[in-house]
């Protein structure tokens, strides 16, 4: 194996999935970026990091090595055996591929672990995300999976793609779930994580029939999808899941742990509590204030999503992309939605046939 590789070469050997790659910036920089897949062992922590920056500013560069140095010695044993649990080849990067994972590569090496280390550092793989964007193209279409809040898109899609079904799991990415109280409980993806999740996920699905994804705005907490496929979404075919309100309330209070965060739904209603009649606003301030969360939740799909989504949703019956499934429960939910995609999925692959068939 190659002691320097491009990331087109460390594509390759990811595509055997016998390969681990290694992120040995700090934590904090790892948290807020890195490569789908990389693994986070760090050569600093964040103390450690700001304190060596510190140094460079103040001192210069040589006391900033001198002090880093210092700081790994002490470590390098317990570091070591890090990698060592890996159990399989690696790749190491850092910011540009310098100092960092040069010196994650060079002692994992003289401990008898032969390391890569990435050419140009993730810095050469964002800008290959941004290239992959630029190109905005995605072969295959997409099936959107829409419904009022509540209604259990987000499980759904996670059990079809447990099944086998290519999904997109666009608020998983997006580290949000789409509402006011998206946030509680997540950690809210910035725009360039998300990017490269989504580029990720659209070559893993870029030769497959069609790809799953939920009815989601443009702007997913703090990320906004890309306008070619928020386009390519809003031309999809769209399933309109319809559930009764109670089956919708019991799933939001499934999604949320709300004995861990009560005063963040507070918190999140104080932003939209202007926009709701004031006496059943009141009332659901009232109910969130005395941890009523049922009661709370279902006043605010009543009198808040319900009417919101409806008159955004531009729901059609007649319009031939608009397929509307009402369901009792979320088994039942499953089981319907799952034969619509296998009937579409079926009527794509006819269409395919019938279009080579033309073309020879």
């Amino acid at each position: 194996m190659k002691r320097e590789l491009t990331l087109d070469e460390l594509f390759k050997l990811r595509q055997n999935g016998y390969h681990a790659i290694v992120d040995v910036r700090s934590p904090k920089e790892y948290a807020e970026g890195t490569m789908p897949g990389a693994i986070n062992i760090p050569i600093f922590d964040n103390e450690e990091r700001a304190e060596v920056g510190t140094i460079y500013k103040q001192e210069g560069q040589q006391a900033a090595m001198k002090r880093g140095l210092e700081i790994f010695s002490a470590k390098l044993p317990e570091y070591v055996d890090e990698f060592r649990n890996l159990d399989r080849p690696f790749t190491v990067f850092c910011w540009r591929g310098g100092m960092r994972s040069k010196t994650a590569a060079t002692m994992t090496d003289l401990m008898g672990l032969r390391a890569s280390r990435l050419i140009g550092g993730i810095r050469t793989y964002r800008q290959w995300v941004v290239s992959e964007l630029e190109k905005a193209e995605f072969r295959p279409p997409l099936i959107v999976l829409n419904g009022y809040t509540g209604g259990g898109k987000t499980a759904i899609l996670h059990r079809l793609e447990q099944d086998g079904f290519p999904v997109m799991d666009l608020e998983g990415m997006a580290g949000h779930r789409g509402s006011i109280f998206g946030a509680i409980g997540m950690e809210p993806s910035n725009q360039k994580k998300f990017d490269a999740l989504l580029v990720g996920a659209m070559k893993k699905y870029e030769d497959a029939p069609y790809v799953i994804i939920e009815g989601e705005s443009r702007r997913i907490g703090k990320a906004v999808l890309p306008e070619f496929f928020d386009r390519k979404k809003n031309e999809g075919l769209h399933l309109f899941l319809r559930l009764p309100i109670e089956e919708r309330v019991q799933n939001i209070l499934n999604d949320y742990d709300t004995d861990a965060y009560p005063e963040k739904f507070l918190e999140a209603f104080s932003k939209i509590e202007r926009r709701i009649h004031t006496p059943i606003a009141k009332e659901i301030r009232d109910h969130l204030e005395a941890n009523r969360f049922r009661e709370a939740f279902r006043l605010l799909l009543e009198f808040y999503y319900d009417p919101r989504y409806e008159h955004s949703a531009g729901l059609d019956e007649h319009d031939e992309r608009q397929i509307f499934i009402d369901a009792d429960h979320m088994d039942d939910a499953y089981r319907k939605v799952r034969q619509q995609i296998q009937r579409i999925g079926r009527k794509l692959a006819s269409g395919e046939a019938a279009a080579e068939q033309d073309q020879n």
